[in-house]
C-alpha cells in the first residue's frame, strides 16, 4: 500500500494541492465574515479579540502548504509531470553546445578570444612596467622584453584575418552547416518521434534517487535527446580547431627558446638569495602568459560569427519549440531549471534545498517505520517506539548498593565443599543491583524519546531547583545579593559555549547533555520566578499582614499565585531553548536525538532528512507550547482579565 503512495506521489500531491486551494479560500472568506459580526461586539484591544480565530489558523497553514509546493517544485510535478523529462532534454542540448557557446558572447559580452586578447596585453603592460631594477643585465633585460614583444606579436597573428589558414575557416564553415541542419531539424518538429520502451518504464520525477528520468518520454523529448547527440559531435569537432599559422608556429618556437636561455642563466649571478628569487619570479610571470598563448585559442574577430549568429537561432529554435512548455517552466519552477550535469538531470533552485512536501512525507514514513530489519529507523535506532524494559532496571537505578551494607548480618561466605549458600543480605543486594526479575513494562524507545527524555529531565530539575531560588531572591535581601552574580555571570554566556567544556567532563552520555540544558533552564526559571516575585504589589502583601498572614501564608497565597504567570512564561521560553540547544549539543556529540540525525544528514546533504528533523523539531515544540497554554489557561483563568 505504502509502495503504491509512495510511487503516485505526484498524483496524490495534486488533490491535496487543490484541496489546500479551496481550503484557503473557504478560510478567508469565512474569517473576513465573521471579523464583520465581532466588530460590533468587541472594542480593539479586548484579549476576547484574540480567542478562536481557528479559521485563520486554517489559512496560515494552507498558505504555508502551498508556498512550499509552489517553490519545492511540488505544484510543477503534480500537474505537469512529465515536464522535467523534456526540460531534461533541453539541458542535454545546452550543456552539449556549452563548450562552442563557452566561446561566443552568448549569455556574455565578448568573445572568449576578444577576452583573452584583452586579458593577456594588459597582463604584459603590467609585467613590463614593473621590471625589476637592478636584478638583470643589460643583455638579459634585452633578451627579456624581446620575449614580451614577441608574445604581443603572437597576439598580433591570432588576431589578424589574413593569416588563420584555409583548412580552418573551412572546418567552421562545416560546422556552421551543421549547427544550421540541426535548426532545421528542429523547426520541423517531433512528429512521428516515439520513445523507446526502456524510457517509458522508467520511474515517474521524483521516485527513485536520481529524481529526474533520463531517457526521453514525450515525442518532443526524443526530438531534443537526438540534437543533443549531435551537438556533442559538433563541440568535439569545435574543440579540435586551433588558429595555429605558420608565423604563430615560428614565434612560439622562437619565444621558447629565448626563454629558455634566460632561465638556464637565472642562476648565474653573484648577487645574494633574495635578488634570484625576484629574477625567478620575475621570468615565471613573463612564462606564464606566455603559455596561455601558445594554444591556438585565440582567433580573428570576425572569424567566429558565422558561428555565434547559427548558434544564437538554434538557441531560439529550442525555445521555440519548448511551447507551453516554456511557460510552465517560468512560473512553476522558480530558479535555474532543469540542469544537465555529467551523468544526471538536476532541478536547479529552490527546489534544490527545499524538497516537496510529499518526498519528506515518504522520507518520514521510511524514518518512522519500526521494522529496522526492513530499512526503518535511523542508525540501527528507530525514530519512536516502544520496549520492554526490565522492572528489575529502574529498581537497580535508583536503589544505591551501599543501602545494602548497612543492614545487619554479613554477606555469605562458600562452604569446605565449594558451595555458596547466599544469605539475605546477598539476596537483597541482588535486589539493589537489579539482578532479580520482576517482569518488564513497555518503556518509549527511539531518537524522539531519547531528545524528549534529556529535555524534560533537565526542565524538571530546572524547575524544581530554579523557582524556589527564584522566589526567594524576589523577597530576600540576602538571596538576592548572594546568588545574583553567579546567576548572572553564567547566564549571558551562550548555552553552546559551555557545551565543549560540559561534554569534556561528562562525555558524549546523556548526563553531560542534561546537564548542559539543566544549566539553560534553570537560569531562565530563576529569572522569571525572581520577576514574577518581586513584582507583587505592596497593597495586596500589606493587606495581607493587616489580616494576620504568616510569612508561609503570604509566601503561598499571595507572592507565589502573583509570580505564577511569570513562572509559566518561563517554562515556555526554557522548554523552546532547551530544546534548540538540545539538538545543537547532540550534532556536537551523540549517537541518537534528532540533533544527532540532522547532523549526519548534513554531512551528506541528504536536504529531504535534515527538513524531516526541522519539522519533527517544529511540531515537538509545538506540542510543548500548546500544552503550556492549556496549563495557563487552567492555573492562572485570571490572567489578562484583572
Amino acid at each position: 500500500m505504502f509502495e503504491w503512495i509512495s510511487y503516485h506521489r505526484s498524483g496524490i500531491a495534486a488533490v491535496v494541492i487543490l484541496g489546500l486551494v479551496i481550503t484557503l479560500l473557504w478560510s478567508i472568506y469565512h474569517g473576513v465574515k465573521t471579523a464583520r459580526i465581532r466588530e460590533k461586539e468587541q472594542v480593539f484591544g479586548d484579549p476576547e479579540r484574540t480567542t478562536g480565530g481557528w479559521y485563520w489558523a486554517v489559512c496560515g497553514v494552507a498558505t504555508i502548504l502551498l508556498l512550499w509546493f509552489y517553490y519545492s517544485w511540488g505544484m510543477a510535478r503534480a500537474y505537469f509531470p512529465k515536464a522535467a523529462n523534456e526540460l531534461c532534454q533541453i539541458a542535454k542540448v545546452h550543456e552539449s553546445l556549452s563548450p562552442i557557446v563557452a566561446q561566443l558572447p552568448i549569455g556574455s559580452r565578448y568573445f572568449k578570444s576578444t577576452d583573452l586578447v584583452v586579458r593577456n596585453n594588459e597582463q604584459l603592460d603590467d609585467i613590463e612596467a614593473s621590471f625589476p631594477v637592478d636584478a638583470f643585465s643589460a643583455q638579459e633585460e634585452k633578451q627579456i622584453r624581446g620575449i614580451i614583444t614577441q608574445t604581443r606579436s603572437l597576439i598580433a597573428v591570432y588576431s589578424n584575418p589574413d593569416s588563420i589558414e584555409a583548412a580552418t575557416v573551412s572546418s567552421l564553415s562545416m560546422i556552421v552547416n551543421d549547427i544550421n541542419g540541426l535548426t532545421d531539424r528542429i523547426k520541423s518538429g517531433s512528429a512521428g518521434l516515439i520513445p523507446t520502451e526502456a524510457a517509458l518504464a522508467q520511474s515517474p520525477w521524483g521516485v527513485t534517487p536520481e529524481e529526474i528520468p533520463m531517457l526521453p518520454m514525450t515525442p518532443r523529448g526524443v526530438m531534443f535527446d537526438g540534437i543533443a547527440q549531435d551537438v556533442t559531435k559538433i563541440s568535439k569537432e569545435f574543440l579540435t580547431l586551433r588558429n595555429m599559422p605558420d608565423a604563430a608556429n615560428q614565434l612560439i618556437k622562437n619565444t621558447r627558446a629565448d626563454i629558455k636561455l634566460v632561465k638556464d642563466n637565472l642562476e648565474n649571478t653573484s648577487a645574494g638569495d633574495d635578488v634570484i628569487d625576484i629574477r625567478q619570479s620575475y621570468m615565471k610571470s613573463v612564462e606564464r602568459v606566455f603559455k596561455r598563448l601558445d594554444d591556438g585559442m585565440i582567433f580573428p574577430a570576425n572569424t567566429l560569427d558565422d558561428v555565434n549568429t547559427s548558434v544564437a537561432v538554434m538557441i531560439d529554435e529550442i525555445n521555440a519549440a519548448k511551447g507551453g512548455l516554456g511557460i510552465i517552466d517560468a512560473l512553476f519552477m522558480p530558479g535555474a531549471g532543469v540542469v544537465k550535469t555529467r551523468t544526471i538531470c538536476i532541478e536547479q533552485g529552490s527546489s534544490r534545498w527545499l524538497p516537496k512536501p510529499t518526498d519528506v512525507i515518504a522520507t518520514f514514513s521510511t524514518l518512522a517505520n519500526p521494522n529496522i530489519e526492513e530499512g526503518g529507523g535511523f542508525k540501527g535506532t528507530r525514530l519512536l517506539w516502544f520496549k520492554w524494559l526490565p522492572i528489575s532496571d529502574v529498581v537497580g537505578f535508583f536503589v544505591p548498593d551501599s543501602l545494602v551494607d548497612i543492614l545487619p548480618g554479613s554477606y555469605g561466605k562458600h562452604d569446605d565443599v565449594g558451595r555458596f549458600v547466599p544469605t539475605y543480605k546477598d539476596h537483597m543486594l541482588a535486589f539493589a543491583k537489579g539482578e532479580v526479575y520482576m517482569g518488564s513494562i513497555p518503556m518509549l524507545d527511539g531518537h524522539i524519546w531519547d531528545s524528549l527524555f534529556r529535555v524534560l529531565v533537565a526542565m524538571s530539575f530546572g524547575i524544581m531547583l530554579g523557582v524556589p531560588l527564584g522566589i526567594y531572591m524576589g523577597v530576600s535581601r540576602f538571596f538576592k545579593s548572594f546568588f545574583d552574580p553567579m546567576i548572572e555571570l553564567y547566564r549571558p554566556v551562550p548555552p553552546l559555549a559551555w557545551a565543549p567544556l560540559i561534554l569534556t567532563i561528562f562525555g558524549i552520555q546523556d548526563d553531560g547533555k542534561i546537564f548542559l540544558l539543566f544549566m539553560v533552564a534553570f537560569a531562565i526559571m530563576v529569572i522569571s520566578a525572581r520577576t514574577g516575585a518581586s513584582g507583587t504589589q505592596l497593597s495586596k502583601i500589606r493587606a495581607s499582614h493587616s489580616l494576620g498572614a504568616s510569612n508561609r501564608q503570604i509566601l503561598r497565597h499571595v507572592i507565589l499565585p502573583n509570580a505564577l504567570p511569570e513562572i509559566l512564561t518561563g517554562v515556555r521560553i526554557a522548554i523552546g531553548v532547551c530544546w534548540g540547544t538540545l539538538v545543537a549539543a547532540e550534532m556536537l556529540a551523540g549517537t541518537t536525538g534528532v540533533g544527532f540525525i540532522e547532523n549526519v544528514a548534513r554531512t551528506v546533504s541528504d536536504y529531504e532528512l535534515i527538513w524531516v528533523t526541522i519539522l519533527i523539531m517544529g511540531l515537538l515544540g509545538l506540542m510543548f507550547d500548546l500544552m503550556m497554554r492549556k496549563l495557563i489557561s487552567i492555573l492562572i483563568p485570571w490572567r489578562g482579565k484583572g
